[in-house]
């Protein structure tokens, strides 16, 4: 735990010298310690969550995520949607969005930062452990959207689960290299419309599925509400 506590320490000190003389303090210079401090944290509970009953092998896969947490935001900070040409959707022609130039700078970033983050968490977990912090990152979006596709096709195949779980693991392990959920989302959303056209190319009618889905929660909804409304005026 020596990197979350350099990080409360040198917090701290900075702090201190704002309070002191404000004047004095490099440009952000509070602002970043303060930055640093909260990776840490993350990275702390993300690896406490694992419980591995090993506080070495913990405070090294802290070290790891807090690393990488750094790194994602350090490339992010420098550069800004304003780095990308404005620009056009290859695949819909529309102009690109600011969203969409911030992703596509933050993959540009060195492909070392995943590199280090993968082979740091495999040296020390299991794959199954690696899965556990790639889930923290992006907050259960594997799972969750996963059992969104068996709502809307109960009689999903194994086949087809299969196929579509690989495609959402691989868009969480890319989206681990991005700052926040709105860029790892657009991640998702790329491997979500390949979910869907494999769908579609295994013969599934994906639009006729998906609408009876919407079709069944707004009548579940409607009745719900019906079914409250009636024991209020009772």
């Amino acid at each position: 735990m020596r990197h979350i506590l350099a990080a409360l320490v040198s917090f701290a000190l900075i702090h201190h010298a704002a309070a002191q003389n404000p004047a004095a303090l490099p440009a952000g210079a509070e602002a970043r310690a303060k930055s640093d401090l909260e990776a840490d944290k993350k990275a702390v509970s993300w690896a406490d969550s694992l419980a591995l009953n090993d506080p070495a092998k913990t405070a090294r896969v802290a070290a790891v995520i807090s690393t990488h947490l750094r790194a994602i935001r350090d490339w992010h900070n420098a550069h800004p949607p304003s780095t990308v040409p404005a620009g056009i959707n290859p695949v819909t022609g529309l102009p690109l969005s600011e969203l969409d130039r911030q992703v596509i700078a933050n993959s540009a970033q060195p492909k070392s930062y995943h590199a280090d983050l993968m082979t740091g968490l495999r040296r020390e977990l299991t794959e199954a452990q690696v899965e556990a912090v790639l889930d923290k990152y992006t907050v259960g979006k594997v799972p969750f959207t996963m059992k969104g596709y068996q709502a809307i096709v109960p009689d999903l195949t194994a086949a087809e689960a299969t196929t579509i779980l690989g495609y959402l693991k691989e868009a969480r392990e890319r989206a681990i290299d991005f700052k926040n959920m709105n860029q790892i989302s657009v991640i998702f959303e790329i491997y979500k419309t390949k979910s869907e056209q494999f769908l579609i190319s295994n013969g599934r009618n994906w639009r006729a599925l998906y609408k009876s889905y919407t079709d069944s929660l707004k009548a579940k909804k409607a009745a719900d509400a019906a079914a409250k409304a009636a024991t209020t005026s009772r």
